[in-house]
């Protein structure tokens, strides 16, 4: 019994503690992805990325994932590809199918495809809610979707640092409060 209690034990330790490896994994990426670059590109598949010095705020999360063996194009294409009106793809970008080159660089798709996994919690105003690796979405100039990793690191008065390429590349900054936010997810990876 004491073997299986143990055995439980790191199991449940090692799943809660997946996720706060995002913000790690992200950092990686500063200083290499230097550039913020929205073109439209055709992509392998699963797999496929942007060169490294480039990217959006999408492609912080989706590099940060992959280290964990999450490939959000493949789970993003593959549940797009079975719901497909679950997703406002049709109703924001005028598209009939899938593109597994964009959808899961587009905030509004990943928002829908972490709801539909069940990561949604509630937003708020309160620094304490917001656990190293969750996914905050936001409204940037009031229009524009982004979506920035919650730190493990944090400001004097305890606020979360976050990490995302807002316009020159992936940063950390102390930006968790600064735009409206949409939505917060807490991936739960397998």
């Amino acid at each position: 019994m004491k073997k299986l209690i143990t055995s439980l034990f790191i199991f449940l330790t090692a799943c809660a503690g997946a996720d706060e490896r995002l913000p790690e994994l992200a950092r990686l990426q500063i200083g290499v992805t230097v550039e913020y670059d929205p073109a439209y590109v055709k992509l392998s598949y699963p797999g496929g990325d942007v060169p490294a010095d480039r990217g959006v705020c999408t492609d912080v999360v989706i590099r940060a994932m992959r280290k964990l063996n999450f490939d959000l194009q493949k789970e993003v294409h593959e549940d797009m590809k079975k719901n497909f009106s679950a997703y406002p793809s049709r109703k924001l970008w005028g598209l009939t199918r899938t593109d597994k080159n964009i959808d899961h660089r587009r905030v509004a798709n990943l928002q829908t495809f972490f709801t539909r996994k069940g990561w949604s919690l509630p937003v708020s105003q309160k620094a304490e809610d917001y656990h190293a690796g969750d996914l905050v979405t936001c409204l940037v100039a009031g229009r524009l979707p982004h979506i920035m990793i919650v730190s493990d690191r944090k400001n004097a008065q305890g606020v979360p640092y976050i990490i995302h390429n807002i316009g020159a590349g992936a940063v950390e900054e102390d930006d968790l409060f600064t735009y409206p936010l949409t939505g917060h997810y807490r991936p739960k990876l397998k």
